[in-house]
C-alpha cells in the first residue's frame, strides 16, 4: 500500500509540474500573437523578433526555476556567461546602428526591448547561480573546457575563439567595424553557447538519469 501511495504522490506532482507549465506557454503564445498583430507587417523578417522573444521566454523559464526549486544543480554557469556576452554583443550593435534590425515595425523598438529584457533575465539568472543558490551549484560537473584553462574559466574556451573570428569574418552592413563585429560576435558564440549546459547534462546522466523541465525548456528554446 505504501509503494502504492507513493506512486499516486508522484503522479499527482507530474500532473501538477504539467499545469503548471501551461500557464507561462499560454502567455507566450498569447504575447506572440499580441507582438505579431501589433508590429509586424507581414515581412520575413519578424522572425529576428520571435527568435529573440523566443529566448528571452527561455531566460525567464530558467529564473522561474531557479526561484521554484531554489537550487541551481543542473544549470551550467559557462553557459549562462556566454548568454550575457551575447546578448550584451548584440546590444552594442542595435542600439547604435540599425543595419541588423528587422524591417518591419517591430524593428523600431520593440526588438530592442525584448533583447534587453532576456539580458537582464541571464543576469538574474547568474547571480542566482552564484549567490543566494551558489551552495547547491555543482562547480564539478559544470566543468567544460580545455586543457590548461582554470575550470572557472572554461567559458573563455568559446567566448575568445568566437570574438576573434568575429573581428576578422564579420559583414559590414552597419559600415562600422564595433558594430558589424559586435553583432557577428554575437551570432558566433551563440551558436556554441549551450555546449557547457550540453556536456554538463552528459556528466550528470552519469548519476540522474532525468533534466529538470524547466531546465530543459530552457535548452531548447534558447536555441531557436
Amino acid at each position: 500500500m505504501k509503494g502504492h501511495g507513493d506512486g499516486g504522490i508522484a503522479g499527482i506532482a507530474a500532473n501538477v509540474k504539467k499545469s503548471n507549465m501551461l500557464a507561462p506557454w499560454l502567455a507566450f503564445g498569447m504575447l506572440s500573437l499580441v507582438v505579431y498583430g501589433a508590429f509586424s507587417d507581414g515581412d520575413f523578417s519578424f522572425l529576428l523578433t520571435y527568435a529573440s522573444l523566443t529566448r528571452c521566454f527561455a531566460v525567464t523559464l530558467l529564473v522561474a526555476q531557479l526561484q521554484q526549486s531554489k537550487s541551481a544543480s543542473g544549470i551550467s554557469s559557462k553557459t549562462l556567461q556566454c548568454y550575457v556576452c551575447v546578448f550584451a554583443s548584440r546590444l552594442l550593435s542595435i542600439l547604435r546602428h540599425e543595419g541588423y534590425l528587422p524591417y518591419d515595425r517591430s524593428g523600431d523598438w520593440i526588438y530592442h526591448c525584448i533583447e534587453v529584457g532576456a539580458f537582464l533575465a541571464t543576469l538574474a539568472a547568474l547571480a542566482l547561480v552564484h549567490g543566494p543558490y551558489s551552495s547547491t551549484y555543482d562547480i564539478t560537473a559544470d566543468g567544460f573546457g580545455a586543457p590548461g584553462v582554470p575550470s572557472n574559466l572554461g567559458a573563455l574556451v568559446l567566448i575568445v575563439p568566437a570574438f576573434v573570428v568575429a573581428l576578422l569574418v564579420h559583414p559590414g552592413l552597419n559600415k562600422d567595424v564595433l558594430s558589424d563585429a559586435s553583432w557577428t560576435y554575437a551570432m558566433y558564440l551563440e551558436s556554441f553557447a549551450v555546449l557547457p549546459q550540453l556536456y554538463l547534462f552528459q556528466k550528470q546522466a552519469r548519476r540522474v538519469a532525468t533534466v529538470d523541465y524547466l531546465v530543459g525548456h530552457f535548452v531548447a528554446r534558447s536555441e531557436e
